[in-house]
């Protein structure tokens, strides 16, 4: 999409502007007996082009706007006409770097690149498919479920700087605290909820939504340090992070820590067909 007109800008004002997104779906199903492996690859890329003022001077800045890619597969065996058990494993991270604003795309000021974040969640558990048209509901239950997040840059875990332009040591970015580690680990289970439907003789519209919650209860049960009460807990960080404090451990290992709560990641697309070549979607996370 992109807008050019200068005579106009001269006369009303307003800025000249352009933006390129770039999507990618790719479905893959192979069954063989009661096996079936179902394969998914998603990725969305995009970028625009807006004036800023740096250094007294109006420039056109490129930046990004979306950036993720999600590879899965997932492996099962039927055990009746609707009910199957097997494993998903999901993968999701980004492709390019991103950083802090449009003026501020240093090295300094870099947050994230590929593996920075990564995230990683691998499932072993039950799934229920609705045989309804009307009503095509999957449901995964997940007992016994992994969740790993990386952080592989070396830069960003230990190096930021703030609002007011002062480094941040450490940054502890994504969670992992331990600044000898790129990784971290967390045991539980899930549950997963997808929604698949078209509605119409024609198609006309498609509503697609996913929901992923994760609660990592095996890591938060053998956790060192637990406080559940916040005001407690910052009071027991506030020792922590005091290095002249002698009467408790400033390690890394002897950091409070709250219990973990659970996480969700709600996805959804709505697809609206206006001719038999050309369509709209909304999609929202």
């Amino acid at each position: 999409l992109t807008s050019y007109n200068d005579p106009w800008i001269a006369t009303s004002g307003g800025d000249n502007s352009i933006a390129l997104v770039a999507t990618f779906n790719l479905k893959h199903i192979f069954t063989k007996d009661l096996f079936t492996i179902e394969t998914k690859f998603n990725a969305k890329l995009g970028y625009n082009r807006m004036k800023v003022t740096v250094d007294d001077k109006e420039e056109g800045i490129w930046f990004k706007n979306q950036d993720e890619f999600e590879i899965s597969t997932a492996p099962s065996f039927k055990m009746t006409k609707n009910w199957s058990y097997g494993v998903i494993a999901k993968f999701r991270s980004q492709f390019v770097n991103g950083y802090k604003s449009r003026s501020e795309q240093e090295k300094k000021h870099l947050k994230s690149k590929f593996m920075t974040p990564g995230y990683l969640d691998i499932s072993l558990g039950i799934t229920y498919k609705s045989p309804k048209k009307k009503f095509p509901i999957t449901v995964n239950m997940s007992p016994l479920a992994l969740n790993a997040t990386f952080a592989e840059s070396d830069w960003i875990r230990m190096r930021q700087v703030g609002d007011d332009g002062k480094e941040i040591k450490p940054a502890y970015p994504y969670g992992i605290e331990d600044p000898e580690k790129t990784s971290k680990y967390e045991g539980g289970s899930s549950v997963e909820i997808g929604f698949d439907r078209t509605f119409g003789k024609t198609g006309y519209l498609r509503y697609i939504t996913t929901i992923f919650s994760f609660y990592g209860w095996i890591t938060d049960i053998g956790q060192k340090n637990k406080i559940s009460d916040y005001t407690k807990y910052l009071e027991a960080y506030d020792k922590w992070a005091d290095k002249e404090d002698t009467s408790v451990g400033h390690d890394i290992k002897d950091k409070p820590r709250l219990p973990i709560h659970p996480t969700v990641r709600w996805e959804n697309t709505l697809e609206i067909k206006a001719t038999k070549y050309l369509s709209t979607k909304v999609s929202f996370q």
